[in-house]
């Protein structure tokens, strides 16, 4: 069906007696039919054929409705599609922005400035510190010790550090870091080596931390109960020192070969059950260690004598 450009109720009935028709009326003359009765008949033609051409009129303007109301619907739906993907970007961006400059993004609370002798003081850790944390890597407790603590708040700058270095990402690929996350501490001291006094102080303080670095509810309450078993354990309690130093040998050993195997295929264990045959091992490696230094001092002893007899 053609399209019509006009309105048909705007258009006038043609006088059909008029000289114009006049063809048309002796075409339909005949002995029973005068020629005002064809011009008759044209008229009824005519009016029948506008009607019909109202109704298609009606029709084509409810269908341009339809079409016009289903494109602005289209239009609004991409429209609020579009939004929906800016707003995602900006959401995206935003994130991006606050990772990327996360210490202007922490909320400050309302709160007096804590002093030191306050149970809840604050506590500053190192961007190395933090950049371990932040990837579930092996750290030391050192940085939670009074010393560590101390050696982050003398060592903290406040400028921002634009120095670059390249680093290997877990995929294999280059990327670069800025350099106080890749630098430990210049006074490290190993697990191994700590005091009794300074790993019950640091053990609070490091759980602290993994829950605020969104560590999972299961790995910290593991470390917690592996720590809380080390100090309940007969070797941390005993008056031998070779026993406490096996016992501390042991707690660094089995917590950096635990997170060196979380990402591998078979993953990592339940650490906070304490290996009771592991510990006895270590406990004779330290044992036959001591032993071998003790030898080695006698012999130095015994060198240093005979030159002082020649």
């Amino acid at each position: 069906m053609d399209r019509l450009h006009s309105d048909p109720r705007f258009s006038v009935c043609p006088n059909f007696m008029s000289e114009r028709y006049h063809i048309s009326r002796i075409s339909m003359v005949t002995a029973n039919v005068t020629e005002a009765q064809a011009a008759d008949t044209l008229h009824n033609i005519w009016v029948t054929t506008n009607e019909d051409l109202c109704l298609q009129w009606q029709q084509q303007l409810a269908e341009d409705d339809r079409l016009k109301a289903e494109k602005q619907c289209l239009d609004e739906e991409d429209q609020e599609r579009q939004r929906a993907a800016l707003q995602l970007e900006e959401a995206a961006a935003r994130a991006d922005e606050k990772k990327k400059n996360r210490l202007k993004h922490i909320p400050i609370p309302m709160c007096p400035c804590p002093f030191a002798n306050d149970e809840e003081a604050l506590i500053l850790i190192s961007e190395f510190t933090i950049c371990k944390l932040d990837k579930g890597q092996y750290i030391e407790l050192y940085y939670w010790t009074n010393h560590g603590l101390d050696d982050a708040m003398v060592n903290y700058r406040t400028c921002d550090n634009n120095s670059l270095v390249p680093t290997t990402s877990e995929d294999g690929s280059t990327v670069w870091i800025s350099s106080a996350s890749s630098k430990p501490a210049s006074g490290i001291i190993a697990d191994r080596h700590l005091s009794p006094a300074d790993f019950a102080q640091a053990i609070p303080c490091i759980v602290a931390a993994l829950e605020e670095h969104d560590w999972p509810q299961q790995c910290v309450l593991m470390l917690a109960q592996f720590w809380g078993a080390i100090m309940l354990h007969c070797y941390w309690n005993s008056c031998d020192l070779l026993a406490q130093r096996a016992i501390m040998l042991f707690q660094e050993e089995q917590r950096r070969a635990w997170h060196n195997t979380i990402p591998s295929s078979k993953g990592a264990w339940d650490i906070s059950v304490i290996d009771e045959p592991t510990l006895a091992c270590t406990f004779k490696r330290v044992y036959h260690a001591l032993l071998i230094r003790s030898d080695v001092h006698r012999q130095d002893i015994q060198v240093s004598t005979s030159f002082q007899l020649l």
